[in-house]
């Protein structure tokens, strides 16, 4: 197992350099940058990312001051720039990095980060370590909460569906668990303020952030029932889909398990179906769900949380990447790009090494990686 585990760690070097290469490239012929921006800001036309003639994006990204994202030549022409002294246009250009060429911005920017020097945020007075560890509490609480919600209603329904396959208890169902996977999250959480948030009915809930505004000033058991009051409704609305992913497949699971021969054969010695299920099926049934565990979680934390975030106004991670990429704030861009491949692939390690804890008749040591 530590050779497997030796060779995926070492896979995860090509694997990284490979994805910030293609989107550093990619941004490279990206109109507009932070650049066209402060010109924007000068002349009050301030826009999220203006057009750029003949250049893209890209740029040191790691230390302080340094940046990512623009021409290949400080002699670039920027839209907008007309009637700016072009002094002030190159002082721009080396503050951001830019008066380098592309190659050596790349590869200061994966020095800088193997080394986890993030720099600088263009446009907020932070730094983007700084700026993500401040967003983190509200992606924490928004996907660990909808993957253990899901998980905990989920697995008890596809066991129970799984048992009565057929019943008008397991046709009802499906029509709820398909109806839910079929609505978007976003809409249902729009149906859920309309209801529930003083929309056009009830005004049980807020309709914004994460905690009160006297929050702190409040005792610790009403900080969390506080917290829990603010994460109802974001929760329920992002627990939608995986809720109808989950019952389904921890019912395909077992159905699947239950009509092995092993399990004929546990009922000829006289097991109840009871023991047969829990002593038997459940533990070969489960591998699937609770090894895809690291994924889920990981999957609701990075992904899954944006449109949440903007409708119930939940300033995390998602809707961080989002403003980032319209603002073309470079550094955080590439950064939470750099960190969530870089937590992804060891999401998957993870979830690979969960197999062999929940079944150890696995053995990653017998398989080319």
């Amino acid at each position: 197992m530590g050779a497997y585990i030796l060779r995926r760690l070492l896979l995860m070097i090509p694997t990284v350099f490979g994805i910030m290469l293609v989107s550093f490239v990619i941004v490279q012929f990206a109109p507009g940058g932070p650049i066209e921006r402060v010109i924007a800001q000068l002349q009050g036309t301030d826009v999220a990312a203006t057009a750029r003639i003949g250049g893209g994006a890209g740029g040191d990204i790691g230390g302080p001051g340094a940046a990512a994202g623009a021409a290949d030549s400080v002699q670039s022409t920027y839209r907008g720039a007309q009637g700016l002294d072009p002094e002030f246009i190159r002082q721009l250009e080396r503050q951001y990095g830019f008066d380098k060429p592309a190659y050596e911005r790349f590869g200061m920017m994966l020095w800088n980060y193997i080394r986890f020097d993030f720099g600088q945020s263009y446009f907020r007075d932070i730094s983007v370590i700084d700026l993500i560890i401040e967003k983190l509490p509200v992606s924490i609480s928004l996907g660990l909460w909808m993957t253990l919600i899901s998980y905990m209603v989920s697995i008890p329904l596809g066991i129970s569906k799984a048992v009565r396959d057929g019943s008008r208890f397991d046709t009802w169902t499906s029509a709820i668990v398909i109806i839910g996977y079929a609505i978007p999250g976003f809409l249902f959480a729009v149906l859920l303020i309309v209801l529930f948030a003083g929309g056009s009915f009830l005004d049980w809930f807020p309709l914004r952030g994460l905690v009160s505004d006297n929050w702190h000033q409040l005792p610790w058991y009403s900080k969390i029932l506080d917290y829990l009051w603010h994460m109802t409704l974001p929760i329920i609305a992002m627990s939608l889909g995986a809720f109808a992913t989950t019952t389904l497949l921890t019912k395909n699971s077992f159905l699947d398990e239950i009509r092995k021969q092993y399990v004929q054969t546990a009922r000829m010695k006289g097991l109840t179906e009871r023991q047969v299920l829990y002593g038997h099926v459940f533990r070969n049934a489960m591998l699937i769900i609770i090894a895809g565990f690291p994924g889920a979680f990981i999957s609701a934390f990075f992904a899954g949380s944006l449109l949440i975030e903007t409708i119930f106004s939940l300033d995390g991670l998602g809707l961080l990447s989002f403003e980032s990429i319209v603002n073309r704030d470079y550094p955080v861009v590439f950064a939470t790009l750099y960190i969530f491949s870089l937590m992804g692939l060891l999401v998957n390690l993870i979830s690979d090494l969960t197999y062999t804890w929940v079944d150890p008749r696995i053995d990653f040591e017998t398989r080319e990686v």
